[in-house]
């Protein structure tokens, strides 16, 4: 693809679930969900953290927020 992608956004391809699902499944905007995915030096706000995590558990019950950010 070519396109540069953090752990969340190398996770969606694997589970196959668009940029747009997250967006809706967390009501955070698309700019926010898109810099999520591919800019590695972005480091999200605790909320926007939770608000991922729930809807990855929807799909990876066992996910952790470790396995995507540096915390």
């Amino acid at each position: 693809m070519g396109k540069t992608r953090t752990k969340i956004g190398k996770w969606l391809d694997k589970y196959g679930v668009s940029q747009e699902w997250l967006v809706k499944k967390t009501k955070l905007g698309r700019n926010t969900v898109s810099r999520i995915c591919s800019d590695k030096e972005y480091s999200p706000r605790t909320t926007t953290i939770k608000k991922l995590m729930k809807a990855i558990r929807e799909i990876d019950p066992n996910a952790k927020a470790d396995d995507f950010f540096d915390i």
